[in-house]
């Protein structure tokens, strides 16, 4: 093996500076934000206690998207000018768009953690890569959940938005060539209490929420769950909204029994179980799968940065020979079919809901699924 590259002797102890990203404030997913720093802070610390890179300590530049695609460019230039060798983080698909599509123009090399929009990029790109399965991947397991649950005339709830255009686009492509149907219910046109007189006349046993949390999520979870002509209608929540704490905490028992995607594997093992206690600690709750994916992210350019030094080209150049032990599973980058960057193919998927019985409780509904 080839011995990696050395700082020069005036770098030697100067800190390798890496940008972050994360929703940290409304109108962005706080939850989602506050656990993904929190995995990413924890393997910097890891990290640093390990001795860092060949001595030198990692150092996390933090900067709160909000949501916004705009922060996220302003912060992608900060981190430029400031001398970051990679970035990493974003939950938000719109946002970390906005990240990536300036990473590839700056040359700066992005690892995203969280978000899972399947075309980060408008071209292919050596800068960018991602932890998150494509959005494609994990909405066809998600479809093919719900079909095996007996629905066949399924209604979403949405907002504009090309994340939530392209889960309607997924959903109906996959459910219609296995004779389901989608109908389409969009929520700014329509108050709660039309949208339950919509799903009453159109007879649908299912209603995929595809809108934001906590608003209007929460609010259609009441509407929906209080009104008796719906007892029966399935509530599922492809994008993830019942995994962090605040959705119990909103809806308590009505936020119980609502399906969505988690992205962590059956038996967590050794590491997994480790990390997730960490983690644990750290927030002073149970962390999500955003919080591994964070941790994942700073493991994965933390061997990077070891054997292939510190040059953004030769991180860049790197993804394809990177192999790390993640929280979730060995972590390896592929070309995947219809995304434009670097992807590990595929993280663990499984679909789980909150027990009803126990609402801080996760039930696992189908684990190991394909598209």
């Amino acid at each position: 093996m080839l011995n990696p590259p050395q700082p020069s002797r005036a770098d030697e102890s100067a800190p390798i500076r890496l940008g972050a990203l994360a929703p940290l404030t409304p109108p962005g997913w706080a939850d989602a934000g506050r656990h993904l720093l929190a995995g990413l802070d924890l393997g910097v610390r890891e990290a640093n206690a390990a001795g860092g890179i060949h001595g030198r300590p990692l150092e996390l530049v933090v900067r709160d998207t909000a949501a916004d695609p705009q922060r996220a460019t302003a912060a992608m230039e900060e981190f430029d000018a400031l001398g970051a060798v990679a970035v990493v983080g974003e939950y938000h698909s719109v946002v970390a768009r906005a990240a990536a599509s300036r990473a590839d123009a700056l040359g700066l090399p992005f690892l995203c953690s969280s978000a899972v929009l399947d075309a980060l990029t408008d071209r292919p790109t050596d800068w960018v890569a991602r932890i998150a399965p494509a959005q494609s991947h994990g909405w066809r397991v998600y479809a093919g959940h719900v079909l095996d649950a007996g629905h066949r005339r399924i209604a979403v709830a949405t907002q504009p938005s090309v994340y939530w255009a392209s889960g309607t686009r997924i959903l109906r492509d996959h459910l219609a060539s296995r004779g389901g149907t989608v109908v389409e219910l969009d929520t700014t046109a329509r108050t709660p209490a039309a949208l339950c007189d919509a799903l009453a006349d159109l007879g649908v046993t299912a209603l995929l929420l595809l809108v934001g949390h906590p608003e209007p999520a929460t609010t259609l979870v009441r509407a929906v769950r209080s009104d008796p002509r719906l007892t029966d209608v399935l509530i599922g929540a492809p994008a993830g909204q019942p995994e962090l704490p605040s959705w119990s905490a909103m809806l308590a028992g009505s936020g119980a029994a609502v399906p969505f995607l988690r992205y962590l594997p059956a038996d967590p093992g050794p590491l997994g179980s480790r990390v997730s206690d960490d983690l644990r600690g750290l927030l002073g709750e149970p962390p999500s799968f955003v919080a591994l994916e964070g941790w994942d992210s700073i493991a994965v350019l933390s061997a990077m940065l070891r054997h292939h030094g510190t040059r953004r080209a030769d991180l860049a150049a790197s993804w394809s020979r990177t192999s790390v032990d993640g929280s979730r599973g060995p972590i390896r980058f592929s070309r995947a079919a219809g995304t434009t960057t670097w992807q590990w193919a595929w993280p663990p998927v499984h679909v789980a809901d909150r027990d009803p019985a126990a609402p801080d409780r996760f039930r696992t509904l189908s684990a190991g699924g394909h598209p």
